[in-house]
């Protein structure tokens, strides 16, 4: 039986979060996640979906267009890490850059395809802004194997976040050697935070760990997806 996963959609567009703002990407969006964070406003409804296989999923892509990196988000991509595991050695060989969007939460699966994977964007989940708990070793255990690529790690923040969090988050990121990217957290079109208590959180990133930036949801500015 041909190994198949379930696809939202597949689109071309510019990445709008994290140090890669601006770039062109070719998106796949899987079907599926593990977590439910109170903020998601993200589309990946399994009856909405299409299965692809491998080749069918190939064939799409190259067929697409020339872009900066294939995006593989979600959903949570490596709920389908079978299929991944087949996909990305395939279309690495036509010379694509893999960007991995993830929730951090699955390493097990990460140690399966890490090898075809380029860029790890990762999330930092925090109880403050996504109403779930994350156990600590279970990023430990995420990190210590991403940053073996390139690895970046984005924590969503609303005003409820903790000092605790930030102390989390600075010693994770400065054991494991990752940038920071803050990113306010939305309602809608409209930031949840004032800029002045971005800059009071910033700076208490910044007095922990110096790389750190704050980047907003940019594509939604622009009416992009």
């Amino acid at each position: 039986m041909d190994n198949k996963a379930k696809i939202r959609e597949i689109f071309t567009s510019i990445q709008g979060e994290g140090p890669y703002v601006g770039t062109k990407q070719l998106f796949i969006r899987f079907c599926g996640c593990n977590l439910k964070c109170d903020y998601c406003d993200t589309d990946f409804e399994v009856s909405k979906s299409k299965d692809y296989t491998v080749a069918e999923l190939v064939n799409l892509v190259n067929e697409t267009g020339e872009a900066y990196t294939i995006s593989l988000t979600g959903g949570e991509p490596l709920c389908s890490v079978n299929f991944l595991k087949e996909f990305l050695p395939q279309i690495k060989k036509y010379g694509h850059k893999i960007y991995l969007e993830t929730n951090a939460t699955l390493p097990d699966a990460l140690l399966q395809v890490i090898d075809s994977v380029d860029i790890v964007s990762a999330d930092i989940k925090l109880k403050s802004s996504t109403g779930m708990v994350i156990a600590p070793d279970i990023y430990e255990k995420f990190f210590a194997e991403s940053v073996k690529k390139e690895c970046f790690a984005k924590v969503v923040f609303d005003d409820r976040i903790t000092d605790e969090e930030i102390d989390l988050c600075a010693e994770l990121a400065e054991k494991y050697d990752f940038e920071l990217i803050l990113q306010p957290k939305m309602n809608g079109m409209e930031f949840s935070v004032t800029p002045e208590f971005c800059e009071i959180i910033f700076d208490k990133f910044y007095s922990k760990y110096k790389k750190v930036r704050i980047i907003p949801q940019v594509h939604k500015f622009i009416n992009l997806r």
